[in-house]
């Protein structure tokens, strides 16, 4: 009888959250894009059902960009989504790679 029961409610705290790895890609390409001048500001949510980066230009606004992770969707349209400030999703995929490729697009533009 060693069965173990989690307390009422223990399994409602879990929280989608990005891995290590995830957040490195992230943040490598905040760091280019403060470098840039594009970005200077980002929060991490981390709930039930999805994980949040994002991006602002300055604190007090609404956010440029949110990077989030959908566990969800994961067999659907894909794990993780670029979703710009009018809420319009602007790259969806099982790649974090390559749905973050939609943004460095952005910092070419802002080089040249």
């Amino acid at each position: 009888m060693n069965s173990l029961t989690p307390f009422p409610g223990q399994a409602s705290s879990e929280r989608v959250s990005f891995h290590r790895s995830e957040l490195s890609l992230i943040l490598s390409l905040y760091g280019r894009m403060v470098a840039a001048g594009e970005w200077r500001d980002y929060g991490i949510s981390s709930l039930r059902e999805v994980a949040v980066f994002s991006v602002f230009r300055r604190t007090a606004e609404n956010p440029l960009y949110r990077i989030e992770k959908r566990p969800k969707l994961r067999n659907r349209q894909g794990l993780f989504a670029v979703v710009g400030i009018d809420g319009q999703v602007l790259k969806r995929g099982h790649d974090l790679k390559t749905v973050l490729r939609v943004l460095e697009r952005k910092l070419i533009r802002a080089v040249e």
